[in-house]
């Protein structure tokens, strides 16, 4: 869907590195090793992205590091928009909401980097969640999206050991039930 409102495929992996996990932060050279492509045609679109007041930079020695300006009026709508690329609103809608006492869910892996995948890695927190239900609703939501899901299903009570063990940046909280 996106392809073919945004025509260049580096300016929708930036899209996808910076608005998808907003505390995500890159220099130019780890995106061209991460994307594969010319630091020209990176730079170029990460100037165009500067100038409209989408991504901020700073200096780390003789780098330039760029990151999202969350204070930007359209962040959240670019944000919405990528979510809805990847079909993560409609996971969350058919399944997070259907399963009773879960907590929260993260989503993991490639796409929490801000980098492309063919599927979408979660991780479900909750307690006295039914399992069986759970792979039937995620096997409907990967048709309905059309991407693979991988998921993981932990106890509430494990949450925070592996949230630290794998650090804060690859995990990325897209639900969370309100108390």
């Amino acid at each position: 869907m996106l392809e073919s409102l945004i025509t260049s495929k580096t300016r929708i992996k930036l899209l996808l590195k910076f608005f998808l996990n907003s505390n995500n932060s890159a220099h130019l050279r780890g995106l061209e090793s991460e994307f594969g492509e010319s630091t020209n045609g990176i730079r170029l679109e990460l100037n165009r992205f500067e100038t409209a007041g989408l991504l901020c930079s700073h200096s780390e020695g003789n780098r330039k590091v760029y990151s999202a300006n969350v204070n930007h009026p359209l962040f959240i709508d670019i944000q919405r928009i990528v979510h809805k690329h990847l079909g993560i609103d409609q996971l969350v809608e058919q399944v997070a909401l259907r399963i009773g006492e879960l907590e929260s869910v993260f989503l993991t892996g490639a796409f929490a980097r801000g980098q492309e995948s063919s599927f979408l890695e979660l991780v479900f927190v909750g307690k006295k969640v039914d399992r069986e239900y759970l792979e039937m609703l995620i096997n409907k939501a990967s048709l309905f999206i059309k991407r693979e899901i991988h998921f993981r299903l932990i106890d509430s009570d494990e949450k925070e050991s592996i949230l630290q063990s794998a650090g804060k940046e690859k995990f990325l909280l897209l639900w969370q039930q309100n108390n």
